[in-house]
């Protein structure tokens, strides 16, 4: 049985730190992981003073993917879509967000990876999508995150061979956003989450649902939507522009 939370957050001047807290079992993912997981991110949606978001993991792994022991014990979520809600939440978050990907990033922990805006790993890394060794399916989302980053033949190759990849692969194929030395890993999502919270926190909010709203609407409808503001403008926008953007 685990001891303590599962999933812990950490608060540090607008910047919101979730870790996956299952280093003996390499985070793997239980119907009780996802609901700590679900209350956090509830939390954090409705948080304004929080402008930027972090997902990792406790220990030598970011998330070794669905705990099977839990599957073989049929440990039941609170409702039947929980789960993919859950990553829903986290791809919905008003905050951008950041994956800091360190050890094993495999199937489920992969699709919850994928419900982050960008993805950071380190070269050490190894991430796939093993549905398939085990002879299982996708119900998280990897149908149509996975292609969305990297590609619908890309990720067919991925999905039908089960393949790991490292982080330098993982970045050369769009997978990730960027890959760093391991021992990099910390001062380079550190530097990341500098320059988004050094941003207007409205800009950025509103930027990431016209991406949300672009991705709905035909290329032209996008423009035309765009261009009306649909979202307004930032509430600091006067100040910034009196400070000259800093």
């Amino acid at each position: 049985m685990d001891d303590g939370p599962l999933v812990l957050r950490d608060d540090d001047d607008g910047l919101t730190t979730l870790t996956l807290n299952r280093p003996d079992k390499l985070n793997a993912l239980s119907p009780a992981v996802f609901v700590e997981l679900r209350a956090h991110l509830d939390a954090i949606a409705s948080d304004d003073s929080i402008g930027c978001v972090v997902l990792a993991g406790a220990g030598r792994a970011f998330c070794a993917g669905h705990d099977l022991g839990s599957i073989a014990s049929a440990e039941k979520a609170p409702s039947k879509h929980f789960e993919p809600e859950t990553v829903d939440a986290l791809e919905s978050l008003p905050q951008p967000t950041i994956a800091r990907i360190q050890g094993h990033c495999y199937t489920g922990g992969l699709e919850l990876a994928l419900g982050c805006d960008l993805l950071v790993a380190a070269e050490s890394a190894e991430l796939g999508d093993t549905h398939g060794q085990w002879g299982l399916v996708p119900v998280w989302g990897m149908s149509v995150r996975l292609p969305e980053r990297v590609g619908r033949s890309t990720a067919k190759e991925m999905m039908y061979t089960s393949r790991r990849i490292d982080g330098r692969e993982a970045q050369r194929i769009g997978l990730v956003d960027r890959c760093v030395a391991d021992a990099e890993l910390d001062a380079t999502v550190a530097q990341l989450t500098s320059e988004v919270l050094a941003n207007s926190r409205g800009t950025n909010r509103i930027v990431k649902r016209l991406l949300d709203d672009g991705a709905q609407r035909a290329r032209h409808d996008a423009l035309v939507h765009e261009r009306h503001m649909p979202h307004g403008v930032p509430d600091d926008m006067q100040e910034r522009m009196r400070a000259g953007g800093r």
